[in-house]
């Protein structure tokens, strides 16, 4: 399965218990949106860090890294190219 069809599964198994239909596009804020939270940042950290088997640093803990579903899949890529 591809970086974004993982993630995207991820976030409607984990945040919308299956039901899709909250997330009207890949680009859409996950935290404007009211899908996840504080909490669920982490939440995301800890599956990021676990499935993709990545740190995710203090200073990475930004929107533009984790508030989208397009957000998640770049930034997995870029540290992916780091590795």
């Amino acid at each position: 399965m591809e970086t974004k069809e993982t993630v995207r599964q991820y976030i409607i198994e984990n945040f919308l218990f299956g039901d899709a239909s909250p997330l009207e596009s890949d680009s859409m804020s996950l935290l404007d949106g009211g899908i996840i939270d504080s909490v669920g940042v982490m939440e995301l950290v800890a599956f990021l860090e676990q499935d993709f088997e990545l740190t995710v640093a203090d200073e990475d803990l930004v929107p533009e890294n984790l508030d989208s579903v397009d957000n998640l899949t770049a930034y997995i890529g870029r540290r992916q190219a780091t590795a």
